[in-house]
């Protein structure tokens, strides 16, 4: 009899073990209710298996704190050691018992990453913010060094503008000094305001070549030199002296800054 029904159950070909079996042949619908059967079932498995791996990590977390807060032993080695030297319980570490009291705290590492991947991190967290803060100091030096350049362009630019009007100034009043003792022909051409070329041919082309390789603080220096030897006459101070003892006198130099 047993026999008979050890063959009823494992009859393959039975009608019941044949519904009992999941129609996957392509192409063939599935009703609706029973395709939301087998997603039910799939996330309840799903939700058994995570259910069970955090029931596995909360245990280990559990047995781990247990473990930590349990005081040592005398079953330690290291615990029973330290007691044949004379160690107590509370007592701190050390010959003149200045030394720590608790144990040094485990640090548990929860994370996938390896060994000094922290320490990597907070490195290039550095490296990237002394890259940037070399970037800004670099940055301000060159902002401070184009305003530098500015204010030297401005400057120089100011002082060629006087060196000009200091020249013009003193060649009107070499042309006017000139004249006063009958002078028809200056001692070089520009030591007169120009004039039209087509009406005073002065200059030669070699002489205006000549002349070009000159600055204007060389042409200045040389004519405010010309008219105080040759008419005792100061462009600075704007005053004809009698002779050279008096302009040596009262004259406070031969230069604009003498005058300050």
């Amino acid at each position: 009899m047993s026999n008979v029904v050890e063959d009823e159950e494992d009859d393959y070909m039975s009608d019941t073990f044949i519904n009992s079996l999941k129609d996957v042949r392509p192409g063939i619908p599935v009703p609706r209710s029973v395709k939301a059967s087998y997603q039910k079932e799939e996330r309840q498995k799903e939700s058994n298996l995570k259910n069970r791996q955090k029931s596995l990590k909360e245990v280990e977390k559990e047995r781990r704190n247990t473990v930590l807060n349990e005081a040592l032993g005398n079953e330690n080695k290291g615990f029973a050691l330290l007691q044949k030297m004379g160690y107590k319980t509370g007592q701190a570490l050390g010959k003149k018992g200045h030394g720590i009291i608790e144990p040094i705290p485990l640090n548990i590492k929860t994370g996938r990453s390896g060994i000094g991947h922290e320490e990597m991190k907070k490195r290039k967290a550095e490296e990237h913010f002394e890259n940037y803060r070399q970037k800004i100091h670099m940055r301000k030096q060159a902002e401070e060094q184009a305003a530098d350049d500015f204010r030297s362009r401005l400057r120089n630019k100011k002082e060629e503008q006087k060196l000009e009007g200091d020249l013009s100034r003193s060649q009107k009043a070499c042309l006017h000094l000139d004249q006063q003792k009958n002078i028809r022909c200056p001692r070089e051409a520009w030591y007169w305001p120009a004039t039209d070329p087509q009406e005073d041919d002065v200059e030669t082309d070699e002489d205006e070549e000549k002349y070009e390789e000159l600055s204007t603080p060389d042409k200045l220096q040389i004519l405010t030199s010309y008219m105080r030897g040759k008419h005792f006459y100061c462009i600075w101070c704007g005053t004809a002296y009698q002779d050279e003892e008096d302009m040596n006198s009262n004259c406070p130099g031969n230069t604009s800054e003498d005058h300050d």
